[in-house]
Order: structure tokens, then C-alpha cells, then sequence
């Protein structure tokens, strides 16, 4: 009589949150336990308990980045897992699609999951039919929820409550409120009655540095200190343009009368808008059109760095460039990128030539035209020239 086959099994937990997990027995072990029970209810098939623990404490079912999962997926494509056990299948994912791409891999290394509450497993056509219709509902109820959250977000907001964050300089939370912080608080007048003085941002940055005053010291979950040390010139934009200092709450385009007190005079805060608005030609600011930048992503600076879409408004023109993302929240002037700011039309008519001349290579075209007879019968005996101008074209519309 042959010896049975053994069936690896690899246990994964997962716990949305990290709260509860200093507990002696928390819900991850409590989990584990209940997969350990199960696999050993079915022992006289063969199934063995694998050593190695796939624990995820306060990781998201929403999506796959997580990292127990990804070492299991790992160790799935290694061969050395033949069945995911699992307490229930929103354990492992929440997201139809994600568990679309989960399954292809199972698929693919001859892996099996089961649930053991749900009392399923992939095994069958019929557990995979009672997979599909279980996933649908966990990401309905995911959806829901996170609809729930959003509508009470704007509830808040437009009551003018605090929804939550890190506490913008000059504040600090209590009891989940906005409460005046005097030291920070005169940092941020200071910034403002500058910034009407100087009429210049970098100005106000230089400034604001040369006084002494430091960003807000934030301290994470972790319990780690972290300060950026020095104002730069986004952190300075920011202030600006918040509308907490003047005791309001933002939601989309509209202000709500808040919970807190404000920092700064309205009389101040619309003089500043006011200076903003005549000041946008002055310096290079993100490109916020509805223009695609080609590039985008794609330039980078020797010296700088990452390079972001710009533009600049002379009389009423506006002009495109890319410049360094460093230069855009620091300050052209303080950098002193050696590229400086490269105007767009040019560079992107630059790469789309050097494209094109890639698409004419006859190689490419004969490589491309073999491609497409395979795929489709109905390019067999077309003129390539015009399939590759076709191609080309829809790339360049797009």
C-alpha cells in the first residue's frame, strides 16, 4: 500500500488594526488555533501543519501589501505550500480582483485555501462558486464601510469639527479637538505679517529660518520624534493657504465655521489671498492644468533630482516647464540647479521626434507586423508601413 501523500498546510492570520495585539492570547493566536485545530481534524488525509507563522497584525484585507502575505505567496511559488488555511476568507482579502490574482498564482503551484469557519475550500467548483459569492459580500461590506466613512467625514466637517490628523502648526489635539498652541501660534502670525511685508514666500522662508523657528515636531506611532529641522518653501505655501487659522474648516470648494478658535484676523487672511493671487506669475509653481505632461515621472535632474511639470504666468500667458521638485519647494534661488527649468514644448517635441524614429526602424516594423499576424488573422498581407503609422498615431493622440 502506497504511503499517503502529505498535504502542506500554512496557516495565515490578520487583524486589521494593531490594537489588542499586546494582549497574552490576542486574535491572531486565537486564529492560529483554530487552523492548528482544523488541519489536525484532518490528519487521516495527510495534512501537516507547516512550522513557519504568516501573521499580519494591523494590516488591511483591501489590498495584497502586506508582509506575511507576501511571504507566503513567496513560499507558494516556491512549491513548499500545498493548502492556505485560513479562519475566514476576509482573512485573506477583501477585493475581488485581488483575489483573482491570488487564485491564478494557486493555480499555477498547484495550491489549495480553505476557510475554517466558512467550511469551503478551493478544492471543488462548487466551494469555488461559494468563494466568488462570499468575496462579492466582504467587498460590498468594505465598500460600505468605507462610503460610512466618508459621509461622516463631511457630517464633521461641515459642522466644523476636526476629522483627525496630524495638528497643523499653532495647534495642538486634545480630546479630538483643535487647541491653540501660544509658542507655535506666533510662528504663524509671524508668517503671515512677513509674507504681507515681503511680498515673497522664499522671502518669508529665508526669514522665518533665520529666526530660529522650527516646523512642528511630530511624534509617530512608534513613538519616534520627527522634525524636518528647517521651513521650506511648500511648508510655507501650505500655512498660507489654510484656512484653519482663520477658525475655518475646508470641505471640497466650501469654508464652515469651525469648532476652534482661529489664529490670525480675517482681514489678514484675505490681504494674503489677495497677494497670493497677483504673486502667481512670480515663481514657478506645479502644473495643475488639465494638460497632460508627457513626461511626467520620466525627467530627472543630475544634480536635483526628480523633475515635476511647472508653468509660469507672464501678462496673461502661461508657460510650461519641467523643473526640479526640490527647486519647486525650496526655491529656484536656493537650490541653484545647474539645469534649471527646461521648457516643455521643447523637450517633449525632443522625445516624440526620437520616438518616431524608433517606430520607422525596419527591424521594429517587421518584428511588430510578425507580432500582429500572430495575434490577428486579419493583418495577414497588410501594408506594415500603414499598420505602424496607425499605431503610432493613436500612441501620439492618446
Amino acid at each position: 500500500m502506497e504511503d499517503q501523500k502529505q498535504i502542506r498546510c500554512a496557516i495565515y492570520t490578520r487583524k486589521s488594526t494593531d490594537e489588542g495585539l499586546e494582549k497574552e492570547f490576542n486574535t491572531l493566536e486565537a486564529q492560529r488555533e483554530a487552523g492548528e485545530n482544523f488541519v489536525m481534524s484532518m490528519k487521516h488525509q495527510g495534512w501537516v501543519i507547516l512550522p513557519d507563522h504568516y501573521d499580519d497584525g494591523g494590516f488591511s484585507g483591501g489590498n495584497l501589501k502586506r508582509p506575511a502575505l507576501k511571504r507566503l505567496m513567496a513560499d507558494v511559488e516556491k512549491g513548499k505550500v500545498d493548502m492556505i488555511v485560513v479562519y475566514k476568507i476576509d482573512r485573506l482579502t477583501r477585493s475581488l480582483l485581488d483575489f483573482a490574482q491570488l487564485v491564478q498564482t494557486f493555480e499555477k503551484n498547484s495550491c489549495s485555501f480553505v476557510s475554517v469557519t466558512q467550511h469551503f475550500n478551493t478544492c471543488d467548483s462548487m466551494g469555488k462558486l461559494t468563494l466568488n459569492i462570499l468575496l462579492s459580500f466582504a467587498q460590498f461590506e468594505r465598500e460600505l464601510g468605507a462610503e460610512r466613512v466618508r459621509d461622516k467625514i463631511a457630517a464633521s466637517k461641515k459642522k466644523g469639527m476636526w476629522t483627525g490628523g496630524p495638528a497643523p502648526l499653532g495647534y495642538d489635539i486634545k480630546e479630538k479637538k483643535l487647541i491653540i498652541n501660544p509658542e507655535e501660534a506666533e510662528v504663524v502670525k509671524f508668517i503671515f505679517n512677513d509674507y504681507l511685508k515681503t511680498k515673497s514666500q522664499l522671502q518669508t522662508m529665508k526669514n522665518v529660518n533665520e529666526k530660529g523657528y522650527k516646523p512642528k515636531t511630530r511624534v509617530t506611532k512608534t513613538g519616534r520624534v520627527a522634525s524636518k529641522g528647517r521651513f521650506n518653501h511648500s511648508m510655507i505655501s501650505n500655512i498660507l493657504s489654510n484656512p484653519i487659522y482663520i477658525g475655518m474648516v475646508a470641505y471640497k470648494d466650501t469654508l464652515y465655521e469651525g469648532q476652534h478658535k482661529g489664529i490670525i484676523d480675517k482681514a489678514i487672511w484675505d490681504n494674503v489671498v489677495d497677494l497670493k493671487k497677483s504673486n502667481i506669475g512670480s515663481g514657478f509653481s506645479p502644473q495643475k492644468s488639465e494638460k497632460v505632461a508627457l513626461l511626467k515621472g520620466l525627467l530627472e535632474c543630475e544634480c536635483c533630482g526628480a523633475m515635476t511639470p511647472t508653468r509660469s504666468k507672464k501678462g496673461n500667458k502661461y508657460y510650461e516647464y519641467y523643473t526640479s521638485s526640490k527647486a519647486v519647494k525650496e526655491g529656484v534661488k536656493t537650490v541653484h540647479c545647474q539645469i534649471g527649468s527646461i521648457p516643455a514644448g521643447e523637450i517633449e517635441a525632443f522625445v516624440l521626434d526620437k520616438v518616431k524614429k524608433i517606430f520607422q526602424s525596419p527591424d521594429l516594423q517587421q518584428a511588430m507586423l510578425k507580432e500582429f499576424e500572430r495575434q490577428n488573422a486579419n493583418y495577414n498581407g497588410a501594408d506594415v508601413n500603414a499598420i505602424i503609422k496607425d499605431i503610432g498615431e493613436a500612441w501620439l493622440n492618446h
